[in-house]
């Protein structure tokens, strides 16, 4: 594991290890501050120093076949909610595609980023922000939840770093074994708003539909007047 004070982005840090052909499969980038976190979608990510968990996982996936991108995305969502259920319960769930919320409220964010040589898919590079002890956040991400608000308790981050990595490993293990439909459907299981009438917006109009589930090809299924079927950052969710 790699530690850093500080680091613009720790999957710049881990990406560009990739580059220089310096990274090991299963290598940890733990940053306690970061001064360019990046989200989906070319969002920013905004953390207080050395309160939360900041990390980048560097996962060797040439023996992945190509079509299991969002298989990935899947396994590690579930990795970190299996993780976080002791302390958020039964209202703890993954927003599609890869949000960790708790209620209504987001607990932590995922952003995979992947290295690829031609069609053949080397690295990926899997960045985890999770709320951990901030209790202060930014007005304009007033949805944001931490641990230490849902629970009361405060939490030492590199011993909760360490039970992240073995959820994830054993979520990874799964994977490499062939376990995508078990993966799939403990998803499906867990997404947040299924079985509910939701607020999407496409193309700036915003309309309300009910969740029914993710597909393999990573999909979000609904239905209201039509049975619809959205891509990954073809709608967004209104709240």
């Amino acid at each position: 594991m790699t530690v850093l004070t500080t680091v613009d982005s720790s999957n710049n840090y881990a990406m560009d290890l990739v580059h220089r052909r310096l990274a090991t499969h299963g290598e940890v980038i733990f940053a306690l501050e970061q001064t360019a976190g990046k989200g989906r979608m070319g969002r920013s990510w905004v953390t207080t120093s050395g309160e939360n968990i900041i990390a980048s996982f560097i996962l060797e996936t040439n023996t992945l076949p190509a079509d299991s991108v969002f298989c990935l995305s899947m396994a590690v969502a579930l990795g970190c909610h299996d993780w976080l259920r002791p302390y958020g319960g039964d209202e703890l769930s993954i927003k599609w595609p890869n949000d960790i919320y708790w209620r209504d409220r987001k607990a932590g964010g995922i952003l995979i980023e992947n290295n690829w040589s031609g069609s053949h898919w080397q690295f990926a590079i899997v960045g985890i922000g999770l709320n951990i002890n901030q209790t202060v956040f930014d007005p304009a991400t007033t949805r944001a939840v931490s641990l230490k608000q849902i629970t009361g308790r405060h939490f030492d981050l590199m011993e909760m770093l360490n039970g992240l990595c073995a959820s994830l490993e054993a979520r990874w293990q799964e994977l490499i074994s062939g376990g995508k439909e078990t993966i799939l459907a403990d998803y499906n299981h867990f997404l947040f708003g299924r079985g509910r009438q939701v607020r999407l917006s496409k193309d700036g109009n915003s309309f309300e539909t009910t969740v029914r589930h993710v597909n393999a090809s990573g999909e979000l299924l609904t239905t209201d007047t039509e049975e619809r079927k959205f891509r990954v950052g073809e709608v967004q969710w209104v709240f």
